[in-house]
């Protein structure tokens, strides 16, 4: 069986170093692997739950800029999806241009992440350009070809892959970017082969720390509402690593809320926590125990 990867395309895009990162690990493992580019985050992770493809890698969160809000957003609006592990990739965009010069550049393309992260570099030395947002780093290198007063954000492996010269690196603001990815696939159903299943297991060794990542949304917004959930975990000493609160789209100032804890959902004392948190919330989703993988 070969595996079939969904990411964020075309070549040279982060989530494609990500899953090529992966894919690389299972190949150490004996596992074939295929990487398959799709236009968007959301319908890369679309691809996973209508059956397209067996794993979808995506960008959650980064170090500078925070949660990747479409990632959450569809990943409960899908309500199928299992994260299977997680990975961490270090970011330096480059800004790649045609131009002889800074003073011939006149507008920067590049996905809003990246155009955020290096927001204190463009504005020291690109102040008067105009910013414009593309579906990825690597889509915004089509502007470059066509116009000469264009530049563009991205990684120093999409310059080198479609042959395009390289004015300035690295210009993220901060020397430590990192970004954190979930390997995603079907909640619903197994995985088609059981040796996977190994490999995955292989993957989230059970002496690295197990995280799982959990939404919810609570009944009603009122005094109170929020620290009881949050209790449950804290009078059992579970960490809870990340929290991040989304709006439900349904009314003005109702939250659903995401997070992270330091904990296996499999242990008996977090599925006693689960179920003491059922009592205080009005949906609660969960999307997975995995580890970091190394």
């Amino acid at each position: 069986m070969t595996i079939s990867i969904a990411h964020l395309g075309p070549a040279g895009t982060y989530a494609e170093t990500a899953a090529v990162a992966f894919s690389h690990k299972l190949s150490q493992l004996g596992q074939k692997s295929i990487l398959c580019p799709y236009p968007s985050i959301a319908q890369t992770l679309w691809a996973v739950s209508k059956g397209e493809v067996n794993l979808a890698v995506v960008p959650v969160e980064n170090s500078i800029e925070g949660s990747v809000t479409i990632t959450l957003d569809t990943l409960w609006q899908l309500d199928i999806l299992e994260i299977q592990t997680a990975l961490v990739l270090p970011i330096s965009h480059g800004l790649i241009s045609l131009a002889s010069n800074f003073e011939e550049i006149k507008t920067v393309y590049s996905h809003p992440q990246a155009l955020a992260q290096c927001q204190s570099w463009l504005e020291k030395f690109l102040p008067q350009v105009q910013q414009i947002p593309a579906n990825s780093t690597t889509e915004a290198l089509e502007h470059l070809e066509t116009d000469r007063s264009a530049a563009a954000i991205a990684s120093q492996r999409a310059a080198e892959l479609y042959q395009l010269p390289i004015l300035a690196y690295p210009i993220n603001d901060y020397p430590d970017n990192c970004t954190r990815f979930w390997v995603l696939k079907q909640g619903s159903t197994e995985i088609e082969n059981s040796a996977l299943k190994l490999i995955i297991n292989r993957i989230n060794k059970p002496e690295n720390l197990v995280f799982t990542s959990l939404g919810f949304t609570v009944p009603a917004n009122v005094p109170g509402a929020l620290v009881q959930p949050l209790q449950v975990f804290a009078k059992r000493e579970i960490n809870m690593s990340r929290i991040e609160s989304r709006p439900t789209k349904l009314s003005l100032g109702d939250y659903l809320f995401f997070i992270d804890i330091e904990a296996n959902s499999n242990h008996n004392y977090v599925k006693a926590a689960i179920e003491e948190l059922k009592t205080y919330t009005k949906i609660l989703k969960i999307f997975g125990s995995y580890t970091i993988m190394a």
